[in-house]
């Protein structure tokens, strides 16, 4: 249609006199022109601007879809403009999540970074509990905690491993391993480890040395000795040592 639209301009429409300025429309532009007001430099929006309500899983429903949005927007009122190509979500002014708009049905889409927030909080509440049950190991657990920031690049796991270890040893002992290791200045978990696993296999103390009497052994009764072991023994009128020589000869001629 456009090549016969702009003949019909240029040899009909533009030419002939108007009804109404009495004038060519060709020659009227140039005086149009200069009263026309230039386009605006963003094009016109034409999204459809809804307000929905995130749900706690931080999500957003939309013809049967489902649409994520950052985590620590969940069950908040936000703002949703809908365009033919694409979704963005605003939380008031502020553009929070952008989609590409799906014309399926019933599916969930979720950008990965939004679950981020979420699960670094969850990160956060559990470091926390577990420092907590790492304070109440000991008075001096607090202290102890400075020395292996100080000492030790990732004092986080070596908190987890002392909790641990208290969970196997007892809190009783591990308190008393944590003590003990201010004294050697021993500030890790495989040295809590250690005087745990020392103390656990300690050897009983020694009792006290009974010594025996000097006049007890005087007392002493000793059996007779026998001194006929000491005899070369004879067996069928020969010695011993003959018996051995002539046993000897018997095998090397076997042999020979």
């Amino acid at each position: 249609m456009n090549p016969a639209i702009k003949i019909w301009m240029a040899d009909i429409a533009n030419v002939r006199i108007h009804g109404e300025t009495r004038k060519k429309p060709v020659d009227c532009l140039p005086e149009d022109v200069q009263a026309m007001r230039s386009l605006p430099i963003n094009r016109y929006d034409i999204a459809r601007i809804e307000t929905v309500r995130s749900t706690k899983l931080f999500r957003i429903s939309l013809d049967s879809n489902r649409y994520s949005v950052p985590a620590e927007y969940a069950s908040q009122s936000l703002t949703l403009k809908i365009y033919p190509e694409r979704l963005c979500v605003y939380d008031q002014e502020k553009l929070i999540a952008r989609h590409i708009r799906s014309f399926e049905r019933h599916r969930d889409f979720e950008d990965p970074d939004h679950p981020k927030e979420l699960l670094a909080q969850r990160r956060r509440s559990e470091d926390q509990k577990l420092f907590q049950r790492f304070i109440a190991l000991s008075p001096r657990a607090s202290d102890y905690y400075q020395k292996l920031a100080q000492k030790r690049l990732n004092p986080k796991v070596h908190v987890r491993k002392i909790v641990g270890l208290s969970e196997i040893y007892g809190i009783e002992a591990t308190e008393r391993a944590m003590l003990d290791a201010f004294v050697f200045e021993a500030f890790s978990s495989e040295y809590v480890a250690n005087l745990l696993e020392q103390r656990l296999n300690k050897l009983p103390e020694a009792g006290a040395l009974h010594l025996t009497r000097s006049e007890d052994l005087l007392d002493i009764t000793l059996e007779k000795p026998d001194i006929n072991i000491y005899q070369p023994k004879e067996i069928k009128g020969t010695t011993y040592d003959s018996t051995i020589q002539f046993e000897t000869k018997q095998s090397n001629k076997e042999e020979k």
